[in-house]
């Protein structure tokens, strides 16, 4: 399967030329310079064993661009994805496509995380158990149960007669905390490690950013691989690393992960060691220590969803005590249910939780927090996994804010809920992490459709610490200019103006009547969503227009989107993960509507944590940070709109800053180049021309 670089920079442009075996294979495909010279660039990237990150517009056929010459190279591949939905895409259809083309005899095999497999040991507990919460779970597990029987990867994405959000997964699935390992009596089966065998097995292994972080976490923790070494690594839609690593490479424990460790663990030890303890009273005093917790941040319940740092919580001595406290619970049980471990693996496997519990709300503590990094005591095994508390009445906590130590480079803050807690622990940079992960001789292969803003990479490779990668750039095929419209309309109110909304929808709504609905909300704000989406109700009733309205939140993404592709007229509005990820060519979407610009929210701790190291250090935050995540968030956003040749369509953007401030023009700079225009009369006139081209008769 391998071949020379100097081969492969010969043959990559004759693969995809018009009489290659691309076009001789596939269905409509037709050459495009583009694609031949992004699949030029990352052959001599894979050659030179370096690290490129590649912008290739959309239309550009990027997937292609790299699985071409990565296929002809040889050796071990990894192929990284932003989400499942693509990697399945990559694993069912695009890569045995191009393989199939090129005639090479490649292996692929698919690699998800645990959670995505079902678990026989946990299925057959849970059957046994026979307490579901519902008639409904009672005919998934039904469900489940044959398919268990029948699959042969058991990822649960194969049976779609289950929701992959359904509750009863969380039942009939293993975690990192749960699973029996080499003593579960189904390991043989096991559905995850069969999975990571024929990874290993295979030249090219599908998995996505979240399994990739995961893996780089647990390697820094100084745990077992999850993922086999390989030779080239590719990152499609690269973009979403920066905030994926940010997340993988904290930590955060919760008030229901508290709760399910005192709940298990007093199962366990009523079923398989009662007389060893009284249970119930050590599991209790976790409970009572973690609704301690919760109070400890009463002030901030009114607002579910809230994020604070330990600066702003109402009480942070109390809070720190409250720590403590659990901290202190949660060892009690644990070094009991370590003792009497080997009685049973139920009993093991719910000890093992409590250090890694411990070593989380540690970094919490003044006598355990500094630095916060990976505690190596987590990591081992047995009772030298447990690491002795620090006496509450030792010392006073700290009421530093945490947040606000600069010395340690991470950033904490609390995320408060209706009924519960969780607290959280992020890195300040991910960039040394991230780079030092890439073992030497790797190549590294970053694209997606926006890295860049206004052609300067520095803003992305800076925050991985991609210092050395080559960088490079490809346009769209696409003529923006004849096919589609920026419209930024007069008169909206400023967007900090409370009568904003209402302006951006009265604005909207002429743009709506032209193009007879087919268009895509987006707003930068869930309560903005359910507002416009208010507003758009009580406008359609009062003109009589009887289009479908869908709102997010009303239906699953999926539904949603299916709904909105396949109806005449469709109105959706959404936000946050309908910024991207959507795919809608043809008619059904030729109006894409965007209420703000979608600067990160101010209540981000973690961007709040950077801005203020930002200043600290004389940097400028607005330039270093927030205006290049917006440009990439509406460079996002406005990618919806045209997805192939034939697409055309108008981009509306309601924030006047756009135009109106000197940085605006950095923005729409970097967007397709549409032809832009003020006069609603231009954008009626478009669609006018457009419903004539498609209908002369008319």
């Amino acid at each position: 399967m391998t071949a020379s670089i100097m081969d492969i920079g010969a043959d990559v442009a004759a693969v995809f030329a018009a009489d290659g075996p691309l076009a001789g294979k596939l269905k409509g495909y037709r050459p495009r310079i583009q694609q031949i010279e992004l699949a030029q660039a990352i052959a001599q990237a894979i050659g030179d064993r370096g690290t490129l990150v590649a912008e290739a517009g959309t239309g550009t056929g990027k997937t292609f661009a790299y699985l071409v010459p990565v296929l002809m190279h040889g050796g071990k591949v990894l192929v990284s994805t932003g989400t499942k939905t693509l990697q399945d895409q990559l694993f069912a259809r695009d890569l045995p496509a191009v393989r199939d083309a090129l005639g090479l005899p490649v292996v692929i095999a698919l690699l998800k995380g645990r959670s995505n497999y079902l678990c026989h040991y946990h299925l057959e507990r849970t059957v046994g158990d026979g307490r579901l919460a519902s008639r409904a779970e009672v005919a998934q597990l039904r469900k489940i149960e044959s398919f268990a029987k029948h699959t042969r990867s058991g990822d649960k994405a194969e049976l779609a007669e289950v929701p992959e959000n359904a509750d009863i997964w969380h039942k009939v699935t293993s975690t990192r905390d749960n699973c029996l390992g080499s003593d579960c009596p189904a390991f043989r089966e096991c559905f995850v490690m069969q999975a990571r065998k024929r990874a290993v097995e295979a030249d090219v292994v599908v998995v996505n950013h979240a399994l990739f972080l995961a893996d780089l976490a647990l390697k820094d923790e100084g745990i077992t691989d999850l993922l086999p070494a390989a030779d080239t690594v590719v990152f499609d839609e690269a973009h979403q690393l920066p905030a994926a690593a940010t997340r993988f490479l904290g930590e955060s424990v919760s008030s229901h992960q508290l709760l399910d460790f005192a709940r298990d663990a007093t199962v366990a030890g009523l079923s398989h060691a009662r007389e060893s303890a009284d249970w119930p009273v050590l599991g209790q005093a976790v409970e009572q220590a973690t609704r301690e917790l919760r109070l400890s941040c009463a002030a901030v319940e009114k607002m579910p969803g809230q994020r604070s740092t330990f600066d702003t919580l109402p009480n942070p001595r109390d809070f720190g005590k409250a720590v403590q406290q659990v901290i202190d619970t949660v060892h009690t049980l644990g070094r009991i249910l370590m003792a009497v471990g080997e009685r049973h693996p139920d009993l093991d496997m719910v000890a093992k939780r409590g250090p890694d519990l411990i070593a989380r709300l540690a970094r919490w503590t003044e006598a355990h927090g500094v630095p916060p990094a990976h505690a190596e005591q987590a990591a081992k095994p047995a009772e030298s996994a447990w690491p002795e508390p620090a006496p509450a009445s030792s010392s006073e906590p700290s009421t530093e804010p945490p947040a606000q130590r600069a010395d340690d480079g991470w950033v904490r803050w609390v995320e408060t809920g209706a009924s519960h807690i969780r607290l959280h622990t992020a890195p300040l940079s991910v960039a040394q992490a991230f780079s030092q992960y890439r073992p030497a001789g790797q190549a590294w292969i970053l694209t997606s459709a926006t890295l860049s803003v206004r052609e300067d990479f520095s803003h992305f490779t800076r925050q991985l610490g991609l210092y050395e990668a080559t960088t490079g750039r490809w346009e769209s095929p696409f003529d923006y200019g004849v096919n589609g419209r920026l419209f930024v309309p007069h008169g909206i109110p400023a967007p900090q103006d409370p009568r904003f909304t209402e302006g951006f929808v009265e604005a909207l709504l002429p743009v709506l009547a032209a193009s007879r609905g087919s268009a895509l909300v987006l707003c930068t704000t869930l309560r903005a969503v359910d507002r416009v989406a208010e507003l758009l109700q009580e406008a359609f009733r009062a003109r009589g227009w009887e289009w479908p309205l869908f709102r997010q939140g009303d239906r699953s993404r999926r539904e949603l989107l299916e709904r909105f592709r396949t109806s005449a007229h469709a109105v959706l509005v959404g936000s946050a993960s309908f910024w991207e990820g959507i795919d809608v060519p043809g008619d059904a979407l030729t109006l894409v509507a965007i209420d703000k610009l979608p600067f990160a929210p101010p209540d981000d701790p973690v961007l709040d944590a950077r801005i203020r190291a930002s200043r600290e250090r004389g940097g400028n935050p607005f330039f270093e940070y927030q205006l290049p995540e917006a440009a990439i968030a509406l460079k996002q956003g406005t990618g919806r709109l045209i997805r192939t040749e034939t697409d055309w369509g108008v981009l509306m953007v309601g924030d006047r800053r756009l135009v109106e401030k000197p940085y605006g023009k950095l923005l729409w700079r970097g967007l397709p180049p549409f032809t832009r225009t003020r006069n609603v009369a231009d954008v009626e006139a478009f669609y006018a021309e457009r419903a004539e081209a498609v209908s002369p008769a008319a």
